[in-house]
C-alpha cells in the first residue's frame, strides 16, 4: 500500500520529465535527423528524465524536498539532468562525446539548472492539483497537500506585511 502512495506522487514528475525528453529529443527533426533517429533520441532522454522526474515526486513526499524551494531540488538536478543526457548520447549519440566526457557533463551541468527551473515551475503548478485528487485516498498526498498549504498561507501572510 505505501508503494503505491509513493508511485502516485511520482506521476506528476515523472509526467514532466517524459514530456520534457520527448519534446528535447524530438528537437533533433529540427536538427536534420531522420525521424527513427529522432524517435529514439526523444525516448532515451524521455525516460531517463521520467524516471528522475518521478523520483523527485517520491523524495518531495517523503520530506527530503521541500515545496517552494529551489536550491535543494537545483543540486539534485545538477546531477540527474546530466546523467539522463549521458544515458542519452550514450544510447543514440550522434557525436555529443566527440570532445570527451568531462567537456559534454560540464555542459549539461550548465544546461540542469535552466531545466530545473522550469521542472519545478511545471512541478508547482500541477503536484497541488494532483494532491488535491489523491489527498482522501493516500495519506502521504494529504501530508504533502498539507504542507503546500501551509506554504500559500506563509506566502500570502508575507506579502500581506509588504503592503
Amino acid at each position: 500500500m505505501g508503494g503505491r502512495h509513493s508511485l502516485e506522487l511520482a506521476l506528476p514528475g515523472a509526467s514532466i520529465g517524459a514530456v520534457a525528453g520527448a519534446m528535447a529529443g524530438g528537437l533533433t527533426l529540427f536538427a536534420g535527423q531522420p525521424t527513427g533517429m529522432a524517435a529514439l533520441s526523444a525516448l532515451a532522454l524521455a525516460v531517463p528524465l521520467a524516471l528522475f522526474g518521478g523520483l523527485y515526486g517520491v523524495l518531495l513526499g517523503h520530506g527530503v524536498f521541500r515545496p517552494g524551494t529551489f536550491g535543494p531540488v537545483g543540486l539534485y538536478w545538477l546531477v540527474a539532468f546530466p546523467v539522463a543526457r549521458l544515458m542519452q548520447e550514450s544510447l543514440v549519440g550522434v557525436g555529443g562525446l566527440a570532445d570527451g566526457v568531462l567537456p559534454f557533463l560540464a555542459f549539461q551541468v550548465m544546461v540542469s539548472l535552466g531545466f530545473a527551473i522550469g521542472f519545478l515551475w511545471m512541478h508547482e503548478r500541477l503536484m497541488p492539483h494532483w494532491l488535491v485528487r489523491r489527498a482522501g485516498d493516500n495519506p502521504l498526498a494529504r501530508g504533502l497537500l498539507d504542507h503546500y498549504l501551509r506554504f500559500a498561507q506563509m506566502m500570502r501572510a508575507r506579502k500581506g506585511a509588504r503592503r
